[in-house]
């Protein structure tokens, strides 16, 4: 029987989607094992820059969003040289916007392995998509109660298991690429420079937007200047009280249309244990 004395979430989520479905697994886990909760959300900037150390007394759920079939590339950074886990227990956990979580989750699972958490459960669990109007209603019942199944899973192999082999799950161990976006035309397209636009006319200059951007790109003195990166989170639209921002670059509205268009039908939520 494994020894676990705290239960930590750890996650990036910049519109809370992710956050959700770490928290309620992590809850349960903690609940059942009658230890205390932690959270750790490293989605803004003031959290990138500490290292993070674990034990082999805590049992830890990590989640990230699934961006192009991968972690998102600006996030992979974080989870590679933040965390170390020093032989902590870990729960992997990703969440995709109903087309597909593709190598996600494998690629999660090899960043953690590498410093050293032991993969003892892991899950690929559908949420509304953060672009495109497709999962409006995910995570749901179904969802939720997988959740549930996985966690009692884990439950399981904590109480009857001293020893954890390598987890299998599903995807390309190889990670050769990114998802390649297609337009509505079923063509490829390319929108990495596409940086939502602010209509002044509604802006009150509130700041959220400045508050939420997880790459730190909104100028402080003028929340239409996105200088820096934009990995379309859209945190600065959903956050932004009088609908100020937008996008309307082309190729990205084109890819939106294709997903909104050929992704309407629901896609399944996995575990693995």
């Amino acid at each position: 029987m494994a020894t676990i004395k705290k239960v930590k979430a750890v996650f990036f989520s910049a519109t809370g989607k992710t956050k959700n479905i770490i928290l309620q697994c992590a809850k349960n886990l903690a609940d059942n094992l009658a230890v205390p909760l932690e959270t750790d959300d490293f989605t803004l900037p003031k959290n990138h820059t500490a290292v993070r150390q674990f034990s082999a007394e805590d049992l830890v759920v990590f989640g990230t969003p699934t961006y192009a079939g991968r972690i998102p590339n600006k996030v992979l950074p974080f989870v590679q040289e933040l965390f170390q886990g020093n032989g902590a227990l870990t729960v992997s956990l990703v969440t995709f916007g109903n087309r597909s979580f593709d190598n996600s989750l494998t690629e999660l699972q090899s960043e953690l392995t590498k410093n050293n958490f032991r993969v003892i459960g892991a899950g690929a669990f559908v949420c509304e998509h953060a672009f495109a109007d497709i999962a409006l209603t995910r995570p749901d019942k179904t969802d939720f109660d997988l959740l549930n199944n996985l966690c009692t899973a884990v439950l399981d192999k904590l109480k009857t298991q001293t020893d954890f082999p390598a987890l299998a799950v599903r995807g390309n161990e190889k990670l050769e690429g990114y998802y390649k976006p297609l337009g509505l035309d079923g063509q490829p397209t390319n929108f990495l420079k596409a940086k939502p636009i602010t209509d002044m006319t509604k802006c009150d200059r509130c700041g959220v937007c400045i508050k939420v951007c997880p790459m730190g790109s909104i100028a402080a003195d003028d929340p239409a200047n996105v200088f820096g990166i934009c990995i379309k989170c859209q945190a600065c639209l959903v956050y932004c009280h009088t609908g100020a921002k937008s996008f309307d670059d082309p190729a990205f509205l084109s890819h939106k249309a294709m997903l909104e268009k050929n992704y309407t039908a629901p896609a399944a939520s996995e575990i693995f244990v």
